[in-house]
């Protein structure tokens, strides 16, 4: 069995280097995990469409590239799914404004860890054909030119003035960091004996609403920057319906509940040091709808079309409700598609395949009360620039 102390504490590393969603076409990959949230996107596309509807178009004399960004793209097939929606969508209002559609553009940015291999392996091959309406009626082929941006978008990632839309969705709730004082024994902050702020002391829920705040205000400014006078911005994270910062909602049972007590399971059995458990912690915060509009209102870079909290519904897709296994192994298998990389990084992956066998028995046992609980909520954000 692995060490209990031999690898790095997660709180100490870069996240920015380490941070990915599971890579790859596995079973445990978030590109066979992602068909929940593929199932939200579809249903606020409307949503979207109106904040499309909001985006300056180029006239004919600047008649420059049309550009669309999916910050925190992952590696599934949904940001290639949006990327097209959005084409379409701009390229009919050209032609319903009489204009011939310009080229577009599309970039996917994530961590410089995700598995942009596996993205790009999905993409459909680009028409080589300057009639625009022809490409976009080519079912299965791709009509607009694309690369990918690794970096973090809690810092600026483009020049000036170049990006029409950005679109975001189930990213901003991931931390730029686990905060410090969380972590830290001395802290009364810390948060002993958890790996989530799910059920947590009031010091904790504070430390990581202002570590999300900071965050979204530098994402904001970053933007403000980057995007074009007239562009626009579609924002989705997970949310909360709670006043209170320490009920996380479907976060919390994702990752307070069972696979909280997976962790505690191998701590008695002594595979774990608890002083090692204690050292990890997941960096998400499921913001209310007072905590986001705080932090753009005082940006003030960005108006607020729309800020709504959507009810997203559960993330697991399961054939068979009534087969606790079943049920058992898609929590498992969500928890870890989002979390896997983390973990391994901090107990290793013999530790790792120990923890989540742990979540999957616990999620088995508990299979009714995880498909009705396990519900997210999402805020939704359109912002314009002008």
């Amino acid at each position: 069995m692995g060490s209990k102390g031999d690898n790095v504490a997660v709180c100490n590393m870069k996240l920015e280097r380490l941070l990915s969603m599971k890579g790859g076409k596995g079973q445990d990959s978030y590109a066979n995990n992602s068909q929940a949230q593929a199932m939200h996107a579809r249903s606020m596309l409307h949503l979207l469409e109106e904040t499309l509807d909001n985006v300056h178009l180029n006239s004919l004399a600047n008649p420059s590239p049309f550009t669309a960004v999916d910050l925190g793209c992952s590696s599934g097939a949904n940001t290639i799914h949006i990327i097209d929606f959005i084409v379409k969508h701009i390229s009919k209002r050209f032609d319903t404004a009489g204009i011939d559609p310009p080229e577009f553009t599309a970039f996917f940015s994530d961590l410089p860890n995700n598995d942009f291999n596996t993205l790009f392996q999905l993409l459909p091959p680009l028409v080589s054909n300057s009639c625009m309406e022809e490409c976009l009626a080519a079912d299965g082929n791709r009509s607009y030119f694309v690369a990918g941006v690794p970096g973090s978008f809690y810092r600026r990632l483009f020049p000036s003035r170049t990006i029409d839309i950005f679109h975001s969705a189930f990213s901003l709730h991931w931390l730029s960091q686990v905060p410090e004082s969380v972590t830290d024994r001395r802290s009364a902050a810390y948060n002993r004996g958890r790996v989530f702020i799910h059920g947590a002391g009031e010091k904790i829920a504070t430390a990581y609403k202002r570590q999300f705040q900071a965050d979204l205000a530098e994402f904001l400014r970053a933007r403000a920057a980057e995007v074009k006078r007239g562009g626009a911005m579609f924002l989705v994270c997970l949310g909360r319906t709670s006043v209170d910062p320490t009920d996380q909602g479907g976060a919390g049972l994702l990752f307070g509940t069972h696979f909280q007590d997976a962790w505690d399971d191998l701590v008695s059995e002594g595979l774990v040091a608890a002083e090692k458990r204690d050292g990890f912690n997941i960096p998400v915060y499921a913001p209310s709808l007072q905590d986001f509009k705080e932090v753009v209102e005082a940006d003030g870079s960005f108006t607020i079309e729309k800020l709504v909290v959507y009810k997203g519904g559960s993330p697991l897709v399961v054939s068979e409700p009534d087969d606790a296994s079943e049920v058992g192994r898609a929590f498992a298998s969500s928890c870890r598609s989002v979390a896997g990389v983390l973990v391994e990084a901090h107990i290793g992956e013999e530790l790792s395949n120990e923890l989540f066998s742990r979540v999957e028995r616990r999620a088995t046992s508990h299979a009714k009360d995880v498909l009705v609980n396990l519900q997210f909520f999402h805020i939704v954000a359109s912002l314009s620039f002008t």
